[in-house]
């Protein structure tokens, strides 16, 4: 039996990417430009040259084959090692039961704070921070649900104080930890499901906060945890604003894990619903 030949690339979709500086398709082909010698990723920030001085090769090591030089701009050979160190340091975060230093985290990993911190935010759309966070957010939920008293589920979230959680619970879950346990008693809750580029994504929100986010294609997960609240679908308005809002958040690079890609995704729209609020 023989292996089946790895499909050609499509210039006009690698022309696209490469125009758009689509970050997504680094790692997937490099670009060489035979004015210059140097081949790079489809997302460098150069100026980019006629289509008719490109070439498009599926890999950097057949680049140089061809007698090109990688960019010292874009570093195109560093794809692999970057989406790598990236990917292990969702790993660790999704592991600590508290979120880890910047400097911690890089060091793990081999980079410097401050250009890991630029790297990570530019594959998933967040700092690694905010991917702590939206982490710690998605443990307080499951904790308030499972743990004997609030108490408790906010040090088993990964809180080191009840003033953060309490803080966080206003914006994150909507209401207050005591609401949530109960099932969103008295709170009123305004939902909307809303195309993503990565599915169909349940935004619902009250006065407060963000009170669920979520690739889901109705509104039932949210009735079923929240049996308490009042809950109704966004009016025309409020469904525009929200479908705006996720229309202009971009996807994470799509060769990481998927559940990091969605808690990242999550996070990315939760961040810019609460700053437009």
């Amino acid at each position: 039996m023989t292996d089946t030949p790895p499909e050609p690339l499509d210039e006009d979709a690698a022309w696209a990417a490469f125009d758009a500086r689509d970050r997504s398709a680094d790692g997937r082909f490099v670009v060489a430009v035979k004015t210059t010698g140097i081949y790079c990723r489809p997302s460098c920030a150069a100026r980019r040259p006629r289509r008719e001085h490109v070439r498009f090769l599926d890999t950097p090591q057949a680049a140089r084959a061809a007698g090109f030089r990688a960019c010292l701009r874009c570093l195109p050979d560093e794809v692999t090692r970057d989406r790598q160190a990236v990917a292990a340091a969702i790993s660790l975060i999704d592991a600590a039961e508290a979120p880890p230093a910047l400097g911690t985290l890089a060091a793990r990993v081999g980079y410097a704070p401050h250009h890991f911190h630029r790297l990570f935010k530019r594959a998933t759309g967040v700092t690694p921070a905010a991917y702590a966070r939206a982490r710690r957010t998605a443990r307080a939920a499951r904790a308030l649900a499972a743990e004997p008293s609030i108490t408790a589920a906010l040090y088993e979230a990964g809180y080191a104080a009840p003033s953060r959680f309490y803080a966080d619970s206003d914006q994150r879950l909507g209401m207050a930890p005591g609401q949530w346990r109960r099932g969103g008693e008295g709170v009123s809750i305004v939902w909307a499901v809303v195309p993503s580029p990565m599915g169909p994504l349940l935004v619902a929100t009250t006065d407060r906060g963000i009170a669920r986010i979520a690739f889901e294609d109705d509104e039932q997960t949210l009735a079923r945890s929240l049996p308490g609240a009042s809950i109704r679908p966004a009016d025309t308005n409020m469904h525009d604003r929200i479908a705006r809002i996720v229309a202009s958040t971009e996807a994470p690079d799509p060769l990481l894990p998927e559940p990091a890609r969605r808690l990242s995704f999550i996070e990315a729209v939760s961040r810019a619903l609460l700053d437009a609020s």
